[in-house]
């Protein structure tokens, strides 16, 4: 229940009762509180608090760490209200029902206790699924871009979000939607992808899935984290504003506008000198202003207080406070710190306008109200709490499927699928590592690392496992650590290789927090070499001439050069998650036909770096220097047990089908629409699923561009036999991008559209004219291709 005080505001009038009125829009509601709170009462709906969730089920306890020195009491800090609940899941193992009622103790707690008796808002990390004891690990973002399947990371990200609730939590730190621009750094695991559209599209899915459930998205990080110099975590970020405007920007314009994301979480970089956490013209001129975003702007953790001690940008604590406010951020997190007594003093003396805590008060107050969270029914304890479960058979379903749709076949000579009846030896570091399979973000490794007497609190079979199920008499060795330069146990892995008819070879990461790993936050490498001794593994298993299949299970791509040439097969798998051992080992064997496409490029040079495949032609392969870029395998490759035909590509409009190269190019009006379609044939013995892409190439610009880039796709899942035609609705707006006087443009000139198989592969060309007047384009624009598929009635030939 709500704390008495609650309710003793003062005389009882219109304007001391209005915020409790459900009647009145969220927006009125924090309106009429506002001028009711004190200056502490206001700060106080500013700041978070780091704790963790009492395994006895009384309560939560602040959170001590190197950041925080004499943190005060936990009747202080909750004496005038409280903004945020950092993480009360995700900082010990704690089982979820006690740990629900711990939180709901605690939120009774601040109720009690504050005047006007407001409860937390709570928020938890979501990347792999709630991360929570006992709660299932889905695969890495890396894996929902290379499945390609937005409308399944939607699901999931529901399923997600429902769990949070019925725990008590409001808020989910996800999605990242940065652009890999550096595989080297840690956190490109977390990403998305390489491309903009693609990870805009997949981070909106997953936002609609989120938000749907009634959990505030966070998006993170805005912006420009991803491109730091030597993929450096938290350096500096040497960028143009056409490259941010054009790579960065778009998958938070995506996830804002199709996605309806209500919190953004800045970024921890500085781009040209100037840190994210201080750049109004970012978090204001352009988030709100430009865009229109009304909901809250949350700092990284630390981020305000980096100000002072990383950028130097402030002379202390307040002055921090006043550059953050001022820039836009709302609410300090992940604990009490610079928006706390320095804050207070600061506005007491002058020093910082209380019209920026107002503004900042308003934004946390209307989403707490849009949340239910000040209403006069709401409830400390989730409905059924005792019935809480975070990992279920259907959650683990989804896990699987999401696994199975992103594992990329990269070779193939046709050992795989393993045939019936063969030796197999299984050799590598990872493939009995069951946290081999989980990203940085996942319980287990983020938190669970650090209570090894906890156990993994799930069920977690490794390749091996899995694969010993499907192939009986499977031997194994690791061979070496996924670390560290000892070599002893490759000798057995290459007498196992020996005595094979088939070996598979499993190499990669053990993700990690700041160099606990080889992948994750802080994990960053200076070149793109396997960990470890891993590479004088690989080389001598190669050796022993049995056929190889080289498995990766890792959180960034490593370089494939020419001494990996000699592997039969090779699969490539970013973090599948819990059940990520069970995918592998049906694609291994066919049970499953792989359809994953590479979210990244996979380079074949260890150093030659940084290179996307979305660059320019000057950043291609050149005669002017001896540095060849181009990647082992190209961004959108992947291959099937199965083969397909495309063909008839052409462009549809009210005159008929205008088929590519039978004229002049087609008219596409900048302001207009154009249809193109193409027809899918699986030709081979066994059904399938391609993945149609569509690139658009823009041969002269007034700016350079890149060669191609990614503007639609398509699943298509075929029976053998089976076609279909595959059509896109493709608006002029995904043509644009920033002209020369700075502002975006669809310009007009001869375009084409390529239907790929990959980034490099392209199976039609379909040539167009955008035709019209240069146009400009701002935050409104059209920024979907539309497909969809229509089965092709006629047999196969």
């Amino acid at each position: 229940m709500r704390g008495q005080s609650s309710v003793d505001t003062g005389p009882a009038s219109r304007e001391t009762v209005a915020w409790r009125d459900a009647r009145l829009s969220p927006t009125e509601r924090a309106e009429a509180l506002v001028p009711l709170m004190s200056l502490e009462e206001k700060i106080a709906q500013l700041v978070g608090v780091w704790v963790g969730a009492d395994g006895s089920g009384e309560g939560v306890a602040p959170y001590q760490t190197e950041m925080i020195d004499d943190p005060p009491s936990w009747s202080t800090i909750i004496r005038y209200g409280l903004g945020q609940l950092t993480r009360p899941f995700g900082t010990a193992p704690v089982d979820p029902v006690l740990g629900a009622r711990s939180l709901a103790a605690s939120q009774e707690q601040i109720v009690a206790a504050s005047r006007f008796g407001i409860p937390a808002q709570v928020h938890e990390e979501c990347l792999t699924g709630f991360a929570a004891w006992q709660a299932t690990v889905y695969p890495a973002p890396l894996s929902w871009g290379a499945s390609f399947d937005p409308e399944l990371v939607e699901t999931i990200a529901g399923r997600i979000g429902r769990s949070m609730r019925a725990a008590g939590v409001h808020q989910g730190l996800a999605p990242v939607l940065d652009v890999t621009r550096d595989y080297r750094w840690g956190r490109t695991e977390e990403t998305i992808g390489e491309d903009p559209y693609l990870v805009g599209t997949v981070g909106a899915a997953y936002v609609r899935g989120l938000e749907r459930a009634g959990v505030v998205a966070t998006l993170k990080h805005f912006a420009g984290y991803s491109a730091s110099r030597g993929g450096r975590n938290l350096a500096p970020v040497s960028m143009g504003p056409r490259e941010l405007a054009d790579v960065i920007l778009p998958p938070f314009e995506m996830a804002l506008r199709l996605g309806g994301a209500r919190s953004v979480m800045n970024s921890y970089a500085e781009i040209d000198g100037l840190p994210a956490a201080a750049d109004e013209g970012l978090l204001t001129g352009l988030l709100r202003d430009e865009w229109g975003f009304t909901g809250t702007v949350v700092a990284d953790y630390f981020a305000v207080r980096f100000l002072q001690t990383l950028h130097g940008v402030a002379d202390g604590a307040a002055q921090a406070a006043e550059l953050a406010l001022r820039a836009g951020i709302d609410v300090e997190l992940p604990t009490v710190d610079t928006f706390g007594a320095p804050l207070v003093a600061a506005v007491r003396a002058g020093e910082v306008d209380e019209a920026l805590v107002d503004r900042a008060l308003r934004r946390v107050l209307t989403q707490k109200i849009e949340l239910g969270l000040l209403d006069e029914d709401w409830r400390a304890l989730p409905e059924d709490v005792q019935g809480l479960r975070l990992d279920d058979a259907a959650s683990q379903e989804l896990a699987v499927r999401l696994a199975r749709e992103s594992v990329v076949l990269l070779r193939n000579d046709g050992v795989l699928p393993l045939p019936a009846g063969r030796r197999v030896a299984l050799v590598g570091p990872v493939a009995d590592d069951p946290l081999a399979l989980l990203g940085c973000y996942a319980f287990p490794n983020h938190v669970g690392v650090q209570h090894p007497e906890h156990g993994l609190g799930l069920d977690i079979p490794s390749l091996r496992d899995e694969l010993t199920r499907l192939v009986p008499g499977v031997v194994h060795e690791a061979g070496c650590a996924i670390t560290g330069e000892d070599t002893a146990g490759i000798a057995a892995a290459v007498t196992a290789a020996t005595d094979a008819d088939v070996c598979v070879l499993a190499l990669g990461d053990r993700a990690g927090m700041f160099g606990r790993g080889t992948s994750g936050e802080g994990c960053d490498v200076s070149d793109l070499r396997l960990p470890g001794v891993q590479a004088d593994l690989a080389r001598a298993v190669l050796a022993t001439g049995t056929p190889v299949v080289l498995v990766l299970m890792a959180g960034r791509p490593y370089a494939l050069g020419s001494e990996f040439d000699a592997a039969a097969a090779i699969v490539q798998a970013f973090f599948l998650g819990q059940r990520g051992g069970q995918a592998l080992a049906e694609v291994l064997t066919g049970a499953v036909n792989p359809s994953g496409r590479l979210p990244v490029s996979v380079p074949r040079d260890a150093g030659g770096l940084p290179a996307t495949y979305l660059s320019p032609p000057l950043a291609r392969r050149t005669q002017v220097s001896s540095v060849d870029p181009t990647p082992a395998y190209p961004f959108g490759h992947g291959l099937s047990y199965t083969t397909f035909d495309w063909s008839d590509a052409c462009v549809l409009g009210p005159a008929g089908d205008l088929h590519a190269g039978s004229g002049a190019p087609a008219e596409w009006p900048v302001e207009g629409e154009v249809t193109v379609r193409i027809t899918v044939r699986n030709t081979g013995p066994r059904a399938g699923t391609e993945v149609v892409q569509l690139y658009l190439h823009d041969p002269v610009a007034q700016v350079t561009r890149p060669v191609v880039r990614l503007v639609g796709y398509a699943r298509v899942p075929l029976e053998p036999g089976a076609a279909a035609h595959v059509t896109f609705d493709v608006p002029a707006d995904v043509a644009s991008f920033t002209g020369r006087a700075g502002r975006r443009i669809v310009e007009p000139g001869e375009v084409e559209l390529r239907f790929g198989r990959s980034s490099s592969e392209v199976a039609a060309t379909v040539p167009l004219r955008l035709t019209g007047t240069e146009r400009p384009i701002g935050h409104q624009r059209e920024m979907l291709s539309s497909a969809w598929i229509e089965a092709v009635v006629t047999a196969a030939a």
